[in-house]
């Protein structure tokens, strides 16, 4: 069985309780369109935060932010394009951010990377 579904979906929610404790309202999960799949979408005042999240169960063969490469973060870029078309926002101040998160047993390590590209 393919377990990878739950574990990203595991990953999502705790990016968005990270996202919630720090005053942010997560405005859209999962936000699909004709070219992919926005994760989260958080805002906090005049800021949108457009966040692609990586979860892994280890860190053996690297953190998994760095699984977002230029093509990853070029798509993450189209994809807010068409968000903000769907949406109208408004006037806001855009930040592309990353959230890595390592379930190894019980614990979850996250980290946070804003304006990671």
């Amino acid at each position: 069985m393919d377990t990878r579904p739950v574990l990203g979906r595991t990953g999502e929610d705790i990016a968005a309780d990270h996202y919630s404790e720090r005053g942010f309202t997560v405005v859209a999960r999962n936000y699909r369109c004709p070219i992919g799949e926005l994760d989260l979408v958080a805002a906090r005042g005049a800021l949108l935060v457009f966040c692609e999240v990586k979860t892994r169960r280890t860190n053996r063969w690297g953190d998994p932010w760095e699984a977002v490469g230029s093509a990853k973060q070029r798509r993450i870029r189209r994809l807010a394009g068409h968000w903000l078309r769907d949406n109208r926002p408004g006037s806001v101040e855009i930040r592309f951010d990353v959230v890595s998160v390592v379930l190894e047993g019980a614990t979850a390590e996250v980290e946070h990377i804003p304006g990671a590209f």
